[in-house]
Parts: structure tokens; sequence; C-alpha cells
């Protein structure tokens, strides 16, 4: 299978945000730092509490929704959903800020 169910919806999550994330008065690209180091706490803290969850059979995931690529223990698609999911939030976040100097 070349694209999962899960990772489609990632993918159509992502796209609007980032093609959003170069606007010129947003200047969301710059901030790439705090961007970064916001998605590695995510990624950190999320991605060992779903790990352990799923390791203790807590948590699964369907085997005909992901690709079946695990890493630690999750499939590829879900370590993608703290990055794509975080960075939409720190986006949306950002470019609500924008519109509201704008409209001061």
């Amino acid at each position: 299978m070349f694209m999962s169910k899960y990772m489609a919806v990632l993918l159509l999550s992502l796209f609007i945000p980032l093609l959003f994330s170069f606007w010129p008065g947003l200047k969301f690209w710059k901030n790439i730092k705090p961007l970064s180091c916001s998605i590695l706490i995510v990624l950190f803290i999320f991605g060992a509490w779903d790990s352990f969850a799923a390791w203790r059979g807590h948590w699964s995931f369907a085997p005909d929704g992901v690709l079946g690529f695990k890493f630690i223990n999750l499939p590829v698609e879900e370590w993608l959903f703290f990055v794509v999911i975080t960075f939409c939030c720190i986006f949306t976040w950002e470019a609500l800020n924008y519109i509201k100097r704008k409209l001061k």
C-alpha cells in the first residue's frame, strides 16, 4: 500500500497550514527554533506515553489503517501525528495572533 488512511488524513491536515506558513506578513517560518523545540517536547512526552500504552495493550492501531512500519512500538503515522498536529496547532495560534494584530 502506497499510503495509509492515517497518512492521508495527516497530509490533508498539514496542507493548508503548511501552505500559509509562508505568508509574507506572518513570517511563521522564521521561528523554526521554538517550533522545533515545541514539536520535540510533544514527541518525547506523548510518544513515550503512547508507546508505553501500546506496549501494555491499552492502545492499538488497525493494521489496515497504517503502513506497518513501526518505531519504538508505534506506527510511523503516530509519530508523524505529533509533528503534524503540533505544527498545525502552533500555526493556528500564530495566525490568529497575526489577524488580531492586523485588526487593531
